[in-house]
């Protein structure tokens, strides 16, 4: 909740007080907010550092973006390949290497892990150039009024996401909260398109090819990463596994999806955007198919295979949407671009994996909960097959 509060702040800090000074700030607070969950003495102080750390921590993914990515990068359509590893491999890493740590450790270290892979981290930040990203632009105007209708909008939609899961959907917690949070991110988006300075500009929605590659890209997220939160419960909860051998199983898909997040970067200077995106979403569709096969006794070499079929189509997929949303910004609303983005990952990600756990959780009896898990993969065939419609519709020169 406290994440998706900071990020209606990222844009105006990245703004007014440049991209790399505020990714350096935030990457210190995250650290020391990370060492403050490790030595919580009691579950108060553990959900107090936790929101800090979701605060402090907000504006890393963001600007990470604007930095790897560039105007530089997005004009030419290239992100290192570094950077895609990076970016598709840490989430594949994270059930791995948590479910090693809590075996041997604890659970303090998944928060102890942060400090020297921060300190490296900000090590490696004295080599980035000072002229890297939007530069500090001190009389940007802030947006109180927007800021407040976006950060409590974005809390509320989380909230009620959460709540769908745990107490139902008919919960007047959930219902209440996520009409509450829409009515008012609607309201931003009136406020927004009528202000010359909103907290996060909108106007790259009124492009449709960045509108469309924006909703593609949420349609993308829900059906590639509601495997990670989804497989550990089938593999452990209906197979029997341990977290580290789900781990090592979700591991081959992050590799293969930051190699074809590459793949897709250099074929799409040979093929259409529109017939790259096609192909890449009938291909998760088609691989998709294969969860509804599994059933107890499938091997996790077959399951890590499944899925690595899966990541291969989602690499080719993401970078292109992502040149195609954000090439028509300049620099200094690469910032709001990015924002946007991961708002809109954010919100429909986490809505849309609520969804699909809350279906998974109904199961009383190892029979029913397989069922669930079937027709969870049932749904994400059909939002695979819905993406490959939708890119229909993207601009077929590009």
């Amino acid at each position: 909740l406290s994440l998706g509060v900071a990020l209606a702040a990222t844009s105006f800090l990245a703004k007014r007080y440049g991209t790399l000074r505020v990714y350096t700030v935030s990457m210190i607070a995250f650290v020391l907010a990370s060492v403050g969950c490790a030595i919580a003495p009691n579950i108060s102080m553990l959900i107090t550092a936790r929101s800090i750390q979701g605060l402090v921590g907000a504006p890393l993914v963001p600007l990470a973006l604007s930095i790897l990515l560039g105007k530089d990068g997005m004009t030419a359509g290239k992100v290192p390949i570094s950077a895609a590893l990076t970016l598709f491999l840490a989430p594949a890493l994270g059930p791995t290497l948590g479910g090693l740590l809590i075996g041997t450790g604890g659970w303090r270290w998944i928060f102890l892990i942060n400090l020297p892979v921060g300190i490296v981290g900000l090590l490696l930040l004295r080599r980035v150039p000072s002229t890297v990203g939007a530069q500090p632009e001190p009389g940007t105007v802030f947006d109180p009024f927007g800021f407040a209708l976006l950060a409590v909008g974005l809390a509320s939609v989380l909230f009620g996401a959460t709540e769908g899961t745990n107490a139902g959907w008919d919960s007047p917690k959930s219902y209440i909260s996520l009409t509450v949070g829409s009515v008012l991110l609607i309201g931003y988006v009136l406020w927004a398109l009528r202000r010359p300075h909103p907290a996060v500009n909108l106007a790259m929605v009124g492009h449709r090819q960045s509108a469309l590659a924006l909703g593609l890209q949420v349609v993308c997220s829900v059906v590639a990463f509601g495997t990670v939160f989804l497989m550990p419960v089938f593999t452990e909860s209906i197979q029997g596994h341990t977290a580290l051998q789900t781990g090592i199983a979700l591991l081959p898909q992050g590799i293969i999806m930051g190699i074809g997040t590459y793949a897709g970067q250099r074929l799409s200077t040979r093929i259409s955007l529109r017939t790259l995106v096609i192909t890449g979403f009938a291909i998760l569709a088609v691989a998709s198919v294969f969860l509804l096969g599994l059933d107890r006794s499938t091997p996790l070499w077959a399951t890590a295979a499944i899925l690595s079929g899966r990541a291969i189509a989602v690499g080719f997929v993401t970078t292109p949407l992502l040149v195609a949303m954000l090439a028509p910004l300049p620099e200094s609303e690469l910032a709001d671009g990015n924002t946007l983005f991961n708002i809109a990952q954010r919100v429909g990600g986490s809505v849309g994996v609520s969804i699909l756990g809350s279906l998974l959780a109904g199961g009383s009896s190892l029979k029913e909960t397989l069922d669930s898990f079937h027709l969870v993969g049932a749904i994400l065939v059909g939002l695979a097959a819905l993406g490959t419609l939708l890119a229909l519709f993207l601009t077929r020169g590009q």
